[in-house]
């Protein structure tokens, strides 16, 4: 009886509610945005519903099928619909609108949109991951990189990969373990991309203090592929040769050069041949520098510092990551006139003589990804050297010329010409 009257007591003396539901919240299903513009824009402006939510209303009703054995509640009050809890996650990622206006349209309260946000994003993460955003086996590195080849011209490369910092507003009472060298706090993130903009793999949540040389050698990845646990094809040959030819990363000059990481030379001393070798690597890598425009582009949440918990913060990055592949997965179908997430224009498009029209994600500038210094050691192997070496010696040979005949002009344009093809 004693302790039944302590927990009495202590019931007591917590604050009382004025109220279970807020006055304004009250009349949602008559006012609220999801009960009325929102089910008109679902059947009668898919356009106008595209700019809100990013997605077509066929691929939300899909989406809401996915995450709806995750976000499933039973309880004695009436839970919020998933259909609901999708549109206020979609549209605080589209929109980059506050949590507070959010609680105005939809009439939820604040605190209940935040724990929607939330839990929506880990939802999104477990539903998609394991379908768009799986590590590839043997065979998918082979698509992957004969993708490359037929689009980019780069043979045997299984994926592009970037780092970059994320800006944060500092997390309370972390000290400096996010503040970074750049002078702001960030969230450091390591991701690789296929040569159709989707993302392969992503590594997330390393402290912006980390020094650039440190990154590298945090990930799982990057140990797995110096103990030759990724499972990656076997070597094999360049196309036209007979010597087998390892499958490699690219990368830009912030990463070492490895028996798996091709990076360009140097800048200093560069010959004919080896600005052809950057600008073929260069045309490869422009593919992830996309994958993360469109994402920034398309996601307004990714044009501001978040305010965020680590941990949330994680959560809904790796949301993103899967709603960008599951969009790109679901419009690779169509023609290229019908995509709306990643429409032809919208990407960097290369024309027949090797000129690039910059994509219409650049008109939206982004200060949220800022790059990384040098990600891991200068030092390479011998092994590491000479396979470039091969590399280079393959694309500026005559099959390699055949694949790209504009190369010497494009790579060469400010430079002598003084190369036979």
């Amino acid at each position: 009886m004693a302790g039944r009257y302590h927990v009495w007591k202590m019931w007591k003396r917590l604050p009382r509610r004025r109220w279970w539901v807020r006055p304004v919240n009250r009349p949602r299903v008559a006012h609220g945005f999801y009960n009325n513009l929102f089910t008109e824009l679902m059947t009668t402006d898919h356009e106008e519903f595209f700019d809100l939510f990013r997605m077509s209303p066929e691929q939300f009703n899909l989406l809401v099928n996915f995450v709806h054995p995750f976000l499933e509640k039973h309880s004695i009050r009436t839970p919020l619909p998933t259909k609901l809890r999708l549109a206020v996650t979609l549209m605080f990622f589209s929109q980059g609108i506050t949590a507070k206006l959010q609680h105005a349209e939809y009439r939820i309260g604040r605190s209940t949109v935040f724990q929607i946000i939330h839990e929506t994003s880990r939802a999104i993460w477990e539903a998609l991951q394991p379908t768009v955003l799986k590590f590839p086996d043997k065979e998918e590195w082979k698509k992957i990189a004969d993708g490359f080849q037929q689009k980019w011209q780069f043979p045997n490369c299984i994926s592009a990969m970037d780092g970059k910092h994320m800006r944060i507003k500092a997390p309370p009472n972390s000290g400096s373990n996010w503040y970074n060298y750049k002078g702001f706090f960030s969230m450091v993130l390591l991701a690789t991309c296929d040569a159709n903009y989707k993302f392969t793999w992503i590594d997330i949540g390393q402290y912006g203090s980390i020094s650039d040389g440190g990154v590298w050698s945090n990930p799982d990845l990057a140990a797995d592929l110096e103990a030759n646990r990724m499972n990656l094809p076997d070597p094999t040959p360049l196309q036209g040769m007979n010597v087998p030819f390892p499958y490699f990363f690219v990368g830009d000059e912030a990463f070492p050069l490895t028996k798996y990481m091709m990076r360009p030379y140097p800048k200093r001393e560069l010959t004919d041949e080896k600005r052809i070798f950057n600008y073929r690597l260069s045309r490869a890598r422009r593919t992830i520098e996309n994958s993360f425009g469109i994402l920034a582009a398309r996601w307004l949440l990714l044009q501001k510092p978040l305010s965020m918990s680590p941990d949330n913060l994680e959560a809904v990055f790796k949301a993103l990551v899967c709603l960008h592949n599951f969009l790109m997965m679901s419009e690779e179908m169509k023609n290229a006139a019908d995509r709306m997430y990643a429409p032809a224009d919208f990407v960097d498009v290369e024309r027949p003589d090797g000129t690039v029209t910059e994509g219409r994600w650049r008109e939206v500038i982004s200060p949220y990804f800022q790059d990384l210094g040098r990600a891991g050691g200068n030092r390479s192997n011998h092994i590491a050297v000479g396979m470039r070496d091969y590399l280079q010696a393959y694309i500026n040979s005559e099959l390699g010329y055949d694949q790209c005949q504009w190369q010497a002009r494009r790579a060469l344009r400010g430079h002598d010409l003084n190369m036979e093809q």
